[in-house]
């Protein structure tokens, strides 16, 4: 397993770890923020080992399931998908207080259930 391939794995769980913590602590906004980043890596992890390159720079979960050749079920693909245009409004929001209104707990807590079966099943299949 190439290097870089370990250190987006063990970053990718990290991160995840770190969204566990901003749930508990209700900073909801920042779960679904890491949420998309601990994806992000584990796809790049998978990225790393197909190519036998180091990834591309970027944020988009869809470019990088296809680069990494990843073919999820369509219902974790839909999620995926939605947390990957979830993820720009958290980084770049427009109106802080509404994004607050948008990610409150509950949603918060769907997106760290269905993030860990994403990262379940991307172990499971690919890495």
């Amino acid at each position: 397993m190439r290097k870089d391939t370990e250190n987006f794995i063990t970053s990718s769980e990290y991160d995840f770890q770190t969204a566990t913590a901003m749930f508990e602590s209700g900073r909801y906004i920042y779960v679904v923020f890491m949420c998309h980043i601990s994806i992000e890596k584990r796809l790049k992890a998978i990225v790393s080992e197909a190519t036998q390159n180091i990834p591309p720079k970027t944020h988009n979960l869809i470019y990088l399931i296809k680069l990494g050749e990843v073919n999820l079920p369509p219902d974790l693909f839909d999620f995926v998908a939605k947390l990957n245009n979830a993820s720009i409004i958290t980084r770049y929001p427009e109106d802080f207080q509404k994004l607050l209104e948008v990610f409150p707990q509950d949603i918060a807590k769907e997106y760290l259930i269905t993030t860990q079966k994403v990262i379940e099943w991307l172990k499971s299949h690919r890495l």
